[in-house]
């Protein structure tokens, strides 16, 4: 994202004190600009198409459709609206839905507004971080569907390894190509061959899933912007 133009941001959440809240506290922020709000899933996924926001806060329980819906209709009509869960859950299962989903982070409800900023700041330069206890809860959930059943996967090559790494430091297509001195199509080509393998559909399940098989480490790993980086 352009760090130069304000970050737009829609609030999803069907209470009307919170959204004013959490509104109040980005709009003090001079490079955040609140473009909109949403009181239902419906909404949320109207407004998202139509205004075009940087980054959507959604809450999980909203009435219409649940903002796991929600962010999986977005996400799939508009990959370049990126989608932070704002959830009061915290358990496994919820965690697990929304990144499956495609949500690009998942923070607490009991965030203090400060910090809340400064995820917000830190995704739009580099990623977002996912708090290490949800990543625990990710990794559990994405173990207990390894053991269901699951057909193993074919082994990652080294350079798709060297990829997923690069990957999770939050690096964009192009800085791949860059790292690994190649051009973008050949970046893309290594990460659909390694999307494939991994049985995902995002780079943050990838990174993810990269993590929980041992390929990658966790440390200062960033989970990242689902967008090409072109």
């Amino acid at each position: 994202m352009n760090k130069k133009k304000k970050v737009t941001v829609l609030i999803a959440d069907d209470q009307t004190l919170f959204r004013e809240g959490i509104k109040d506290v980005l709009n003090g922020e001079k490079w955040i600009e609140v473009v909109g709000e949403a009181a239902d899933g419906l909404e949320a996924v109207a407004k998202a198409k139509k205004l075009k926001p940087d980054v959507v806060l959604m809450d999980i329980k909203l009435p219409k459709m649940d903002g796991i819906n929600a962010t999986r209709q977005i996400r799939q009509t508009c990959p370049e609206v990126n989608v932070l869960m704002l959830s009061s859950f915290e358990d496994e299962a919820h965690v697990l839905d929304a990144i499956q989903a495609g949500a690009n982070g998942y923070l607490s409800k009991m965030l203090p507004a400060a910090e809340l900023v400064n995820s917000i700041k830190t995704f739009t330069s580099e990623g977002l971080m996912i708090p290490q206890q949800l990543m625990g809860k990710l990794l559990h959930g994405l173990r207990k569907m390894g053991n269901n059943g699951m057909p193993s996967q074919a082994t990652l090559t080294k350079t798709e390894i060297k990829v997923m790494d690069f990957l999770g430091k939050g690096l964009s297509n192009k800085e791949l190509a860059k790292e690994l001195n190649c051009s973008v199509k050949t970046i893309k080509n290594h990460l659909n061959s390694a999307f494939h393998k991994l049985g995902v559909s995002s780079r943050t399940e990838a990174v993810v899933k990269a993590i929980e098989k041992g390929l990658i480490s966790s440390e200062g790993t960033i989970v990242p912007d689902d967008h090409d980086g072109e």
